[in-house]
C-alpha cells in the first residue's frame, strides 16, 4: 500500500485560499441555512482516475452543505452499543440520555455527524474515568460496527467524504482493542529502544490492523515529554528527553499514516509537564515559556514535520501563555502558538469534552468556545444534542462566525479526503507473523538492565511472582520462559518478581533475585534485588522479550528513557 499524502503544512495553503473563497463577503451575521442536497447528488469531484487535491474536494463539498451539516461535521461523540443498528436496552437508554436516539446509526443521521469515537476499557487505564461505555470486543465485531457506521454516514449530504472512526489505540495502558491484534509495547518501551525505524515499522503494522477493522483515526501517539513522575501520562510517553521523544513521535506518525490511518499527536501543549490528572481537574503548567519551547514543544513540531494530520489539544492551564484558560479553549495557544509558531495546518481536536475542566461550561457553550479557540473537531461531548444546538444557536446570534465553522469543517473534510480511496486491508493481516515480528523487534530492543550483569541468564529453575492482580502477565511470562527453554516451578526457584502500573515500594519482594518494572521504572529505586530489569510494558510481546533476556537468548540493549535516582540508564555498554 502506498503512503497517504501527509503534508498538512502544504495542504493548509490551498485550504486557506479555498476557505477564503467560500466565506468571502460574509459578515459577522450568519447566513441562512442552505437547503440540504439529496444525499446521492454530491457535487464533490469524482475520485475516478487521479484524485483531485483533498483540500479542493473538501471545499467543493462544503459549498453544498447547510449549516446543520457543517455543525455535524465538527462533532465526534461516543455512542452506546457494539452494533450500529442493533443495541441492548441498556445501550439504547444510554444513547437516549446522550443524544435522544436509540442507536449509533440514528445518532449519525439526526446530527449529521462527521465521526464517532470507539471507547472501551483496559487494565490499569488512567483514562477510565471518562469511558462511560465500551464499543469494542473483538476485531470482527469492530469491523461490523464500523461498516454499519459508514453505511449510516453515506446517506448524509457529506457522505462523499469517508466517515471518521477513531479510537485511543496508544498501546500500553491505554489500548482499546486488545484481543486478536498485534500488541505493541508501550511508548516508553519504544523510547528505551531508541530506534525510530523499529517504531515506524511497528506502528505501520498497528495502523494496517486498525485500517482492516475500519478505524481511520488513531488518537496517538502521545507527544508529551515525561518531565514529571506523572501516573496519568507515565509509560504513555516516549520519555524525558525531548530530542529522543521527537524522533519516536515522528516514527509513529509516519508508520500509522503510511497505513492509511490519521495520527493525532497529543496532548498539546504537553501534559507531561504536570503530574495532575486532567480527567479530574485542571492541571497547572507553571514552567516558563522558554522551557515550553525547549522541552514540551519539540515532539509536537516533530509530529507536524512528519505530516501528522491532527493534533489533540489538552485541558491544561499554561501560566506562561494564557493563565487561567484551559489550553483547549485558548486561542493564544491553539491559534497563535500551535498554528502560528509551530506552523500546524491540519485538524485540531479537543481532548474529551466530558472531562472535568471542559464541563465548567454547558455542552453547547463549550463547543462554541472550543471552535473559537481554534479546534476543528469536538470530541466526546457529554450531550450531543446540546452541543449541536449550541453551535447552530451561536451561528444564528453571530457569536460563532460562519467563517470559523466553514474553516473547521473544511479542515475536517480535507483530512477525510486525504484518507479516501484506499481499500481496507484484509482482516487476515491482524496478528500476522510479519506484524508480530515488527512488535517483537521493538519490544526486544527495549529491555533494559539497570542493575546487574548485562545479559547474564538466570540460573536453575525460575519462580515467577508478581504484585497482586497480575495473574495473566505472570502466566504470559511463564509460558514464554518455558518456550525459551527455562524451567519454571511454582516455588523454590530463582525468583523473578514483576511490578507494574500503580505499584510502589510495598509491592516489591525483598527476596527476589530479579525485579522487573513493567511500567515506569521509578519503583526500582527502592528495589533491593541484585538484578533490576525494565520492559516498560506488560504486553505479551514484552514478556516474550523479557523471557529471551532471562534465558540468555537476547542481549538487553535498552536505555531507560527517564532518570531513576541511584541507577544508571543501563549497565550494558553501547
Amino acid at each position: 500500500m502506498g503512503p497517504v499524502s501527509t503534508s498538512p503544512r502544504r495542504a493548509g495553503v490551498a485550504l486557506a485560499a479555498l476557505t477564503a473563497l467560500l466565506v468571502s463577503g460574509c459578515s459577522a451575521e450568519p447566513e441562512r441555512s442552505r437547503p440540504a442536497p439529496s444525499p446521492s447528488a454530491s457535487t464533490a469531484p469524482s475520485p475516478a482516475g487521479t484524485p483531485a487535491d483533498p483540500a479542493a474536494r473538501a471545499a467543493a463539498l462544503v459549498g453544498t452543505l447547510a449549516d446543520e451539516d457543517l455543525a455535524g461535521q465538527v462533532l465526534m461523540p461516543y455512542a452506546y452499543g457494539s452494533s450500529a443498528t442493533k443495541v441492548t436496552p441498556a445501550s439504547a437508554a444510554g444513547n437516549r440520555a446522550l443524544a435522544g436516539v436509540d442507536t449509533p446509526a440514528e445518532m449519525i443521521a439526526k446530527y449529521r455527524l462527521g465521526g464517532l469515537i470507539l471507547v472501551g476499557f483496559s487494565a490499569d487505564d488512567p483514562t477510565a474515568g471518562n469511558q462511560a461505555t465500551t464499543n469494542v470486543d473483538n476485531p470482527a465485531q469492530v469491523r461490523d460496527l464500523t461498516t454499519g457506521l459508514r453505511a449510516a454516514a453515506a446517506k448524509l449530504p457529506a457522505g462523499a467524504a469517508p466517515f471518521l472512526v477513531g479510537t485511543d489505540q496508544e498501546y500500553g495502558v491505554v489500548t482499546r482493542i486488545t484481543d486478536g491484534v498485534t500488541t505493541l509495547p508501550s511508548a516508553l518501551a519504544a523510547g528505551a529502544a531508541d530506534d525510530p525505524a523499529l517504531t515506524e515499522a511497528a506502528w505501520r503494522a498497528a495502523g494496517t490492523e486498525l485500517a482492516a477493522m475500519g478505524i481511520n483515526l488513531d488518537f496517538a501517539p502521545v507527544a508529551d515529554v515525561l518531565a514529571t513522575r506523572s501516573t496519568v501520562i507515565g509509560s504513555r510517553s516516549f520519555g524525558a528527553d525531548p530530542k529522543r521523544a521527537s524522533a519516536q513521535v515522528a516514527g509513529a506518525v509516519k508508520g500509522l499514516q503510511s497505513a492509511g490511518v490519521a495520527a493525532s499527536v497529543k496532548h498539546f501543549p504537553g501534559h507531561g509537564l504536570s503530574a495532575a490528572d486532567s480527567h479530574k481537574d485542571l492541571p497547572v503548567i507553571g514552567q516558563p515559556r522558554k522551557e515550553l519551547d525547549a522541552t514540551a514543544f519539540p515532539p509536537f513540531t516533530a509530529g507536524i514535520d512528519a505530516g501528522t494530520m491532527a493534533v489533540m489539544s489538552a485541558h491544561l492551564d499554561v501560566k506562561a501563555v494564557d493563565p487561567g484558560t484551559p489550553a483547549t479553549f485558548s486561542r493564544k495557544l491553539l491559534t497563535d502558538v500551535l498554528r502560528g509558531q509551530l506552523g500546524f495546518k491540519g485538524v485540531v481536536i479537543t481532548d474529551g469534552m466530558n472531562m472535568a475542566p471542559a464541563k465548567r461550561w454547558s455542552p453547547g457553550e463549550a463547543a462554541v468556545r472550543a471552535l473559537l479557540a481554534g479546534n476543528d473537531l469536538i470530541l466526546m461531548t457529554p450531550h450531543v444534542g446540546q452541543a449541536y444546538d449550541g453551535l447552530l444557536a451561536a451561528l444564528r446570534d453571530g457569536s460563532l462566525p460562519r467563517a470559523r465553522l466553514v474553516e473547521a469543517a473544511t479542515r475536517v473534510l480535507t483530512m477525510k479526503f486525504q484518507l479516501a480511496d484506499r481499500p481496507a486491508p484484509a482482516m487476515s493481516t491482524l496478528n500476522s507473523t510479519e506484524h508480530r515480528k515488527a512488535a517483537q523487534d521493538l519490544a526486544a530492543a527495549a529491555v533494559t538492565v539497570l542493575r546487574g550483569s548485562c545479559g547474564a541468564p538466570v540460573r536453575g529453575p525460575v519462580t515467577v511472582t508478581s504484585s497482586a492482580g497480575r495473574d495473566r502477565t505472570r502466566a504470559a511470562l511463564t509460558e514464554a520462559l518455558t518456550a525459551a527453554g527455562v524451567t519454571v516451578v511454582p516455588s523454590g526457584g530463582t525468583k523473578v518478581h514483576l511490578v507494574g502500573y500503580g505499584d510502589g515500594a510495598g509491592d516489591l519482594s525483598a527476596d527476589a533475585t530479579v525485579t522487573v518494572a513493567m511500567d515506569t521504572p521509578y519503583v526500582l529505586e527502592k528495589a533491593t534485588s541484585p538484578t533490576l530489569l525494565a520492559t516498560y510494558s506488560s504486553s505479551r510481546t514484552s514478556m516474550t522479550a523479557l523471557a529471551d533476556v532471562l534465558a540468555g537468548r537476547q542481549r538487553p540493549g535498552g536505555r531507560s528513557p527517564v532518570r531513576v535516582p541511584g541507577l544508571p540508564a543501563t549497565t550494558c555498554a553501547a
